[in-house]
């Protein structure tokens, strides 16, 4: 797919007016629970909400249409996207999981599953000539981040999946930090694709929801029993949110993902950061790969605040960027990792996974890059910490 069609399905993929009565543009928001049903004993297309909604049909056609798959489903967060999807195995299964996965992804795992013996073990995703060695005959799913949250770590997701498939084991993608403007990963070989369409698709911190694509046909059809039965299900006017939100996908992740470039620059020459991490740097070890099967790295960036900064100044003296745990709004944000989104995770594992206490996530919205700039160089001023 062309960068030029994929802009164009942003905006009419998933709906045509000239299918609908009164002919609207704007796709139709069915804020029902029920339907009106015909003659008793005919199965219609439409007969509770749970099951099947007419805005929220839009939408699932939309994401499948946008990462290349056959399959879509909306699902009321992303982590009951990923909850859908972990009922696809059974006890005695095995879950692969990246160094540095989300903490809720973790927590989910950890806390919950666990609980019906799934379990999950914590591998390099980035080494794929070594992936081969961590498969066991349990083993029935990788749970796969390119890039990484906190640190934007990058996997081969063609390689990761060869290695999967070679085991029988299929490849679970969240990709949520590039969204499919900039990253398709059933093209390169993952079976499962999952968004927090909360981020960059619904863009505007106003929605709270979850995505999935796929293309087999087994797999769709056991993931709908499971979205029918579970009831997580998105409602047709947060689907209706989606919709208009992916209509400027394009737009803003060109913008972010241009401001976090320059940003990611600028910090590497800053004294108060120690340590930068963006798959958009020529010298991150990630780039090649990124480069390869991604069209750009995103609008976030982690950093480590050098020890001669207070931590609570900084984000204390921040007034542009927002301190917060989401990202992939028009708003920049910044997060602390270990006491937000990783809160969850405990230290000691934070520390194997390479999160340390004095990492910072930022994620870059669509405000000014001068602005930004100074009110990160405004924190810094406060935060330094007299000799």
């Amino acid at each position: 797919m062309t960068k030029d069609e994929f802009e164009t399905l942003l905006v009419h993929g998933g709906y045509s007016a000239d299918e609908k009565s009164y002919g609207a543009l704007t796709t139709p928001i069915y804020q029902t629970a029920t339907y009106r049903q015909g003659e008793i004993g005919t199965l219609p297309e439409f007969d509770y909400s749970r099951s099947a909604n007419p805005t929220r049909g839009t939408l699932e056609r939309q994401i499948a249409l946008l990462e290349e798959g056959s399959h879509g489903y909306a699902f009321s967060s992303g982590m009951a996207a990923i909850t859908a999807i972990l009922l696809l195995f059974g006890s005695g299964d095995e879950i692969l999981i990246p160094r540095d996965l989300y903490g809720g992804s973790y927590r989910l795992l950890d806390v919950h599953f666990k609980n019906f013996g799934l379990t999950w073990r914590i591998v390099d995703t980035t080494d794929a000539a070594r992936l081969d060695d961590e498969f066991s005959p349990n083993t029935k799913a990788i749970l796969l981040e390119s890039p990484t949250n906190p640190l934007l770590r990058v996997s081969d997701i063609a390689a990761v999946s060869s290695a999967a498939h070679r085991h029988g084991a299929l490849v679970i993608a969240d990709n949520t930090f590039l969204s499919p403007y900039l990253q398709r990963p059933l093209t390169l070989g993952a079976d499962i694709v999952v968004h927090s369409a909360t981020k960059y698709i619904g863009g505007h911190n106003d929605v709270l929801a979850g995505l999935v694509a796929l293309k087999d046909d087994d797999l769709a059809e056991r993931l709908l029993m499971i979205q029918k039965s579970s009831g997580g299900v998105l409602g047709p006017f947060d689907s209706y949110l989606l919709i208009r939100g992916l209509k400027t996908l394009a737009l803003r992740m060109d913008r972010e993902t241009q401001s976090a470039t320059e940003i990611a620059r600028w910090l590497q020459g800053h004294p108060g950061a120690d340590r930068v991490f963006y798959p958009g740097l020529e010298d991150d070890i990630g780039y090649a790969v990124n480069a390869r099967q991604a069209d750009g790295a995103g609008g976030l960036l982690s950093f480590e605040l050098s020890e001669r900064y207070s931590l609570p100044a900084f984000f204390a003296a921040l007034s542009v960027i927002t301190p917060a745990e989401s990202l992939g709004s028009v708003e920049s944000m910044a997060c602390h990792p270990a006491t937000m989104s990783h809160a969850s995770v405990p230290p000691e594992t934070r520390a194997e996974m390479g999160i340390s206490d004095r990492l910072i996530r930022l994620a870059i919205g669509i405000e000014g890059l001068s602005s930004l700039k100074e009110d990160l160089e405004r924190a810094f001023d406060a935060a330094r910490i007299e000799p």
